[in-house]
């Protein structure tokens, strides 16, 4: 099996973002290291990219919200190693792209920001100084076909179905049974990138399945210290495992106290959840 990687761009050429798209996937392409795939061609016939996607190594570069690129490897059940969203990055570097396409030393420039962004994606963690339960003990309950797990001890949940777990000044988050059953089957994890720091209730990356985007809201503030990183090659971790192997980010705390007053414990959390599923008439 080849050791290359593939990059997957936006079609949307007639619009700037898409046509930046399609020149990093190109600057990219000219490298030994990444095939280039043709949405066009990958949408009639999934069969003629086997061969590069046996990898894993998808890149997918949406050139803006609408992400066609990532809908198309959702539909098709892709997975999704790494992702980078034109219009949300120029955003973030501040830099304008408007509708018309254009080739100037502007866009050039920000072309080369982005290539690098995809060559060095792979940020180094410090080690982990969480320190994870031996074992961990569930309640449950079922209502129709499903079965939903909640921690019976060790954990803080907020509203928006994300936890928290905490070991000194470092804590793990990622999100409830609940939300992962869901989005049902997740193909792809967005991480926040290493350093970032952030307040109680602000995004934290998000998750993406065939069926939906789930924004991860954070329970805590803090600064993220680690990602789990091997949800880059098996996200379906989360689906399998939310509370222990699908953890999504480590953190190191800045005000935890203040943060639990706005948390619910697992009793709390679980008494909340069966209500919700009881009203959502799952």
């Amino acid at each position: 099996m080849s050791n290359k990687s593939c990059v997957l761009p936006c079609n949307g050429l007639d619009k700037c973002a898409g046509d930046i798209s399609r020149r990093v996937a190109l600057q990219l392409a000219e490298t030994d290291e990444y095939d280039l795939i043709c949405p066009v061609l990958l949408n009639q016939n999934k069969s003629r990219y086997e061969k590069v996607l046996e990898t894993g190594n998808l890149t997918v570069i949406d050139g803006c919200n609408t992400r066609c690129a990532s809908k198309l490897a959702g539909n098709m059940n892709i997975i999704i190693k790494d992702k980078i969203n034109v219009s949300e990055l120029a955003k973030a570097e501040q830099v304008k792209l408007g509708v018309e396409i254009r080739d100037d030393q502007e866009t050039q420039a920000f072309v080369q920001t982005i290539v690098d962004k995809i060559n060095n994606s792979s940020d180094q963690q410090v080690a982990s100084a969480f320190v994870e339960t031996e074992k961990i003990e569930y309640d449950s309950f079922t209502e129709g076909k499903f079965v939903f797990k909640v921690p019976k001890t060790g954990y803080f949940f907020n509203e928006n179905d994300c936890w928290v777990a905490v070991s000194g000044n470092i804590a793990r988050i990622g999100v409830s049974d609940y939300a992962q059953q869901n989005l049902s089957d997740i193909l792809y994890v967005e991480a926040p990138e290493i350093g970032l720091e952030f307040e109680q209730f602000d995004d934290l990356g998000s998750l993406e399945s065939s069926k939906a985007v789930f924004e991860v809201i954070s329970p805590v503030a803090g600064i993220v210290v680690a990602v789990n990183d091997t949800l880059s090659d098996a996200p379906e971790q989360v689906n399998e495992s939310p509370y222990e192997k699908g953890w999504l980010v480590e953190v190191k705390l800045t005000d935890f106290e203040e943060d639990q007053d706005l948390l619910h414990g697992c009793q709390a959390y679980f008494e909340l959840l069966q209500r919700k599923v009881a009203e959502a008439d799952v």
